[in-house]
């Protein structure tokens, strides 16, 4: 059997073609443009992912028995607004996950409704990026754009709503709206009231794996797949990289070093963060996560590679970096704002200890140090919530450089596991197709039969401690600097 992945991105749409071993056929991608209509503003027309969507299954399935595609499902760009109206048009671009423009209404959010309130409402406070703020935006702004609202969709609910007709979404990405009560796994009353909308407007909910329907005959026909195709909910693109990397069941995590970063850590039970430092949000796999989430990852090395250094040689930059744990530079890697842990979209990205004798090797390193800082700060919150690891998967751009690999594990003090196949929310998303379709009893169940470790790197005790020294003066800064970001930004 056949099952088809669609990881509908930022940028582009990527799709794969599993067999039911976990081998991947072929792998598609498609672009799409992003519009920015202002300053810290991002937004996207939905119907150019379906475009493309179907462009790439078309190309995906080319010369394959077609017949034997049994599955179809997604994992997708978080926390996106899409609206749509009576006649299920779409009334405006979609608002996306990195749309800066909500400052005041998160703010509202959290200080006067109260982040105590968010979190017994939804277990969560609000971050700017996430889609009830979006909703109180629309609200305030475009009020006749509000008024036309019939149903509210995620991104990938878009594609799902396209090939099947349902309005569906997954408790994983339906979690980063500020719209769910995550650990009751239902819409939050209390949260529909403050953004003055109904049930009505909103998707049914689905476990990830769960079918919500099967293609349209029209659709279907198109694309030269039969009526029994079956849709399956899909999952929020990091609940579906998640399970590409085995990240399920109790205490599994998955740290992705891609255009953002994440530390995810797969539960069993519902974690509350009382210091609303972390996500609380329910899995793919039936199940709960914690993730703390940086905007800027691997996005700061590009920057820094090649729109300053002027090179896209990345090797040759960190070739003669030695001396690690050792580096009077620092780098706060906050070129986007920032979420975990500080959700301060006004925090900028800046460098400090600079002097004459700094080279640009002290530089380099500083940015991926920064980095592996920040995704630290996720991990000790993690800690004052009990959470005790020794290892965890790599996945993304960043784990590809043996260097910066190196220094994950120690800052992180951790042993990091690369993977076999490293397809991310694409595979993750095959994978909970097949299950959809019964190829799988469960999420875990597949992910302990697909899933396999390729190699590791462990940390080392003296380049911890050093680094442990380290990370206590990174702390150190963003506390120092704070108050000036807002200013900057006047």
């Amino acid at each position: 059997m056949l099952y088809i992945g669609i990881d509908l991105g930022t940028s582009a749409v990527k799709l794969l073609l599993m067999k039911e071993n976990g081998s991947i056929q072929k792998i598609v991608s498609k672009e799409y443009p992003i519009c920015f209509p202002k300053t810290g503003w991002a937004e996207q027309n939905p119907e150019d992912w379906y475009e493309k969507t179907v462009e790439g299954i078309k190309e995906l399935t080319q010369g394959c028995d077609k017949s034997q595609i049994k599955g179809i499902s997604f994992g997708g760009q978080m926390h996106g607004l899409v609206i749509l109206d009576e006649r299920d048009c779409v009334i405006r671009p979609a608002i996306l996950w990195n749309d800066g423009r909500t400052k005041k209404q998160t703010n509202y959010l959290n200080e006067e409704i109260g982040r105590n309130a968010l979190v017994q409402y939804t277990g969560n406070i609000a971050f700017a990026g996430f889609t009830a703020p979006k909703l109180l935006w629309l609200q305030h702004k475009e009020p006749d754009n509000f008024k036309r609202i019939a149903k509210l969709m995620l991104p990938k609910d878009y594609l799902v709503y396209c090939l099947c007709g349902v309005h569906s979404t997954d408790y994983s990405d339906a979690s980063g709206t500020l719209l769910l009560d995550v650990e009751h796994k239902c819409w939050s009353e209390k949260m529909l009231d403050i953004c003055k909308i109904t049930t009505k407007v909103l998707p049914k909910l689905y476990e990830s794996y769960e079918v919500v329907g099967t293609i349209k005959k029209e659709v279907g026909a198109e694309l030269g797949l039969g009526p029994d195709v079956k849709i399956i909910a899909g999952a929020g693109d990091n609940a579906a990289g998640a399970v590409g990397c085995g990240a399920v069941g109790e205490n599994k995590c998955n740290i992705s070093v891609g255009t953002s970063g994440t530390i995810f850590l797969s539960a069993k039970t519902f974690y509350e963060d009382r210091g609303n430092a972390l996500h609380s949000f329910a899995h793919a796999d039936g199940n709960y996560h914690l993730m703390g989430c940086m905007l800027s990852a691997a996005s700061c090395n590009k920057w820094w590679m090649e729109e300053i250094l002027h090179t896209k040689d990345y090797q040759a930059q960190q070739r003669t970096i030695q001396k690690l744990g050792e580096n009077s530079v620092y780098f706060l890697p906050y070129l986007m704002g920032e979420r975990a842990v500080h959700n301060n979209p006004d925090a900028r990205g800046m460098f400090i200890g600079l002097g004459l004798d700094t080279s640009r090797e002290e530089m380099t390193q500083a940015v991926l140090e920064g980095v592996a800082f920040g995704l630290r700060d996720s991990l000790e919150a993690m800690k004052q919530l009990g959470v005790e690891l020794k290892s965890a998967t790599l996945c993304g751009g960043g784990g590809k450089s043996l260097l910066w690999k190196k220094i994950l594990a120690n800052v992180l003090n951790l042993e990091l596991q690369t993977l076999e196949c490293e397809q991310g929310p694409a595979y993750g998303s095959a994978i909970l197709a097949a299950v959809g379709c019964k190829e799988y009893e469960s999420v875990e169940q597949a992910t302990k039969t697909l899933v396999k470790v390729k190699e590791s790197i462990s940390p080392e005790t003296e380049l911890t401690e050093k680094y442990n020294q380290c990370y206590e003066k990174f702390k150190s800064i963003y506390p120092a600097v704070k108050e000036l970001f807002s200013e900057l930004l006047l």
